[in-house]
């Protein structure tokens, strides 16, 4: 079976309804998301697909992943959310990342990125994942980062302050983004930051695909 076909079967979840025209084949659109979320460089993507009979430029495979607006898809399973913040380096600014995590599967349930780390932002944060996932009864779990701790505790949730166990699931996640983001160089780089946020989510979905 020719390389082309076995991918073209064996990858499936990204939605594609967002092609507007089939210059490409769906199957090599694939592949190269899923090659650029994998960690290589967008240009490391388009040779790969070069190599298997597909030309497409280094911006057209930034484009897909930016166009596809993938989004973490999860149900919370368990009655704990481990959930953190972290500074992101984008064009040489700081942006602070903001995660809620099932530490029961380990799924991303949501990624937010902000040009600063407030009670406004941490509020904002908290609001969609309520807004996205029914949390009645929820145990936050979280270090000693000031605004969560601090937004957590003035808003009624319930939460623990606790730096192992359950809690280590969103550190695993901040780790893996470390380590990818270092393959570009340590951080983003002449982008937007809808961009680098676009690119953050699309990771989350393709590392919920890997939970199953």
């Amino acid at each position: 079976m020719a390389e082309s076909e076995r991918l073209s079967k064996c990858i499936e979840w990204i939605d594609l309804s967002f092609v507007e025209r089939k210059r490409t084949p769906e199957w090599a659109i694939q592949v190269g998301i899923r090659c650029h979320l994998a960690g290589m460089s967008t240009r490391d993507a388009s040779q790969f697909l070069d190599e298997l009979g597909v030309k497409r430029s280094h911006v057209a495979v930034h484009n897909w992943v930016h166009k596809a607006e993938l989004q973490p898809v999860s149900t919370v399973s368990a009655d704990q959310l481990a959930v953190d913040e972290k500074v992101i380096r984008i064009n040489g600014d700081d942006y602070w990342l903001y995660g809620a995590v099932d530490p029961q599967t380990n799924e991303i349930l949501h990624f937010r990125l902000f040009p600063a780390t407030t009670k406004q932002t941490t509020r904002w944060f908290l609001t969609e994942l309520h807004r996205r996932y029914r949390l009645d009864g929820v145990e936050f779990l979280v270090d000693d980062a000031d605004y969560l701790v601090n937004v957590l505790d003035e808003d009624g949730y319930r939460f623990q302050m606790i730096s192992h166990g359950n809690r280590n699931a969103i550190e695993r996640v901040f780790w893996e983004i470390e380590r990818r983001t270092s393959s570009f160089a340590t951080s983003f780089s002449h982008v937007e930051p809808q961009t680098a946020e676009s690119w953050l989510k699309a990771l989350a979905v393709r590392h919920n695909s890997r939970q199953s």
